[in-house]
């Protein structure tokens, strides 16, 4: 057989969780010919899939025990292989993550641009938790550099003073505003917890 060398594509690897079937058995072929490797497995994922670039799973049979992570949470671009159209199967497809969907009987037809759909939701994806993560980095690291001023301010400074003695301290202990103000947090609330036992103690 020869295979469509992609610069995309070649040589990744797609495991196939679906039950032996003659409705999935042009998919199979369609990806060996893109330049896929490929493991058709049956009922669940092994842990080796782990390592797979795409995974195809049967939307109408599967349930979410077969698969060794979260759903909506898979390491690699999902393709749900839908053959019934009932909402509870398609309402659980969508959960599980699916990036990309093919419809059986499969035939040889849509198979690539089903990859690279798929492939581009998954990064899409991927790059928005990015940033939402980076977001709320952020704005845990400002909430901290307020609770590291407040301490300077309840010991008399004004919210000026105490910025400045931040920044003096981050600049002396050669780290950025953020990670100092995490370290006299953590300093501070590390003092106030015995105060707090012994308090709790006598009550």
């Amino acid at each position: 057989m020869t295979r469509i060398r992609t610069e995309n594509l070649g040589e990744a690897l797609a495991f196939v969780l679906h039950r032996p079937h003659p409705a999935i058995q042009a998919l199979i072929r369609q990806l060996s010919v893109i330049g896929l490797e490929v493991r058709e497995v049956w009922p669940e994922l092994p842990a080796e899939a782990i390592s797979a670039d795409f995974i195809f799973y049967d939307a109408d049979s599967g349930h979410d025990a077969q698969f060794p992570w979260a759903a909506g949470a898979s390491p690699m671009p999902m393709i749900a292989l839908i053959g019934s159209e009932a909402p509870g199967r398609l309402a659980w497809a969508l959960t599980m993550g699916a990036h990309g969907q093919l419809l059986k009987p499969a035939t040889d037809k849509g198979v690539y641009a089903a990859l690279l759909v798929a492939r581009a939701n998954f990064d899409r994806a991927r790059a928005s938790e990015a940033q939402i993560a980076d977001l709320e980095d952020r704005l845990s690291a400002r909430q901290t550099v307020v609770q590291a001023v407040m301490i300077f301010v309840l010991r008399g400074k004004s919210e000026a003073e105490a910025y400045e003695i931040l920044r003096q301290t981050a600049m002396a202990w050669r780290v950025t505003i953020e990670t100092a103000a995490r370290q006299l947090v953590a300093n501070h609330n590390a003092e106030r917890a015995p105060d707090e036992r012994r308090r709790t103690d006598i009550s």
